[in-house]
């Protein structure tokens, strides 16, 4: 069974969109979001969601902006402890769209982890500014070159995880509580045997509401890959 975890700080002109596209979809997923507290009352809105479809729907209320890669840690766990046996995070501003998911789900029968890519072939990036694109391109390419990783889209946040992955994973240890917890988990992941396989998405600038990646963001992720590439991990098998 999928569960589709959805980390939020304020994107109630999105949520119920979404929510709602996921559960038409075929394969039958759960939802759940992971709001911080939005100011907004997204996680009101997801609450209401949960209370029409309580089965499929579940919500967890965070004290307040603890992080991207923090909330979806924290669904790991949830999903976990609840006998998923396929894990999905993705963005709640339609940047990823929900139906790549199918695709996603097939390739992840033969994948550990499937990743929503922008740089493979049948991938891209619509409506972004050239200093955006440069900085997400130079992102990869530094977690590639330092890291060693093999996926071409490491800072991607649209992907699945097989429950076997995230059982070998020591989610404790993980460093990031942000956005450079995208690269780091793939890192650890690959020193453990587990590989990629991509999945071409065109990527979509939010329709609605603001981004929350910072500049105290990206100094963080770049100094994150410093720091392995200077004293790599070493992770018993």
């Amino acid at each position: 069974m999928l569960l589709v975890i959805i980390p939020t700080y304020n994107e109630k002109e999105n949520i119920e969109e979404l929510v709602r596209l996921i559960l038409d979809l075929k394969n039958n997923p759960h939802v759940l979001v992971v709001d911080d507290n939005s100011p907004d009352g997204t996680g009101k809105i997801a609450d209401r969601i949960s209370m029409t479809h309580p089965d499929r729907v579940h919500v967890i209320h965070r004290s307040g902006k603890l992080g991207l890669g923090s909330a979806c840690l924290h669904g790991f766990k949830y999903a976990l402890n609840h006998g998923y046996d396929l894990i999905m995070t993705m963005d709640a501003d339609f940047s990823h769209h929900p139906k790549y998911i199918p695709e996603m789900v097939r390739r992840a029968q033969d994948f550990p982890i499937v990743i929503g890519s922008r740089y493979v072939p049948g991938g891209g990036i619509r409506n972004w500014g050239i200093l955006r694109l440069i900085n997400s391109r130079s992102a990869n390419i530094l977690a590639r070159a330092m890291l060693r990783l093999k996926a071409h889209d490491c800072t991607s946040g649209f992907r699945i995880f097989r429950k076997e992955v995230l059982l070998a994973l020591d989610m404790d240890s993980i460093y990031s509580s942000g956005y450079a917890y995208q690269s780091e988990i793939l890192y650890r992941c690959q020193l453990r045997g587990y590989h990629a396989s991509e999945v071409p998405i065109i990527f979509e600038n939010r329709r609605r509401g603001a981004s929350k990646i910072s500049r105290k963001e990206i100094f963080r992720a770049a100094l994150l890959l410093f720091k392995f590439w200077i004293k790599p991990l070493k992770i018993k098998k």
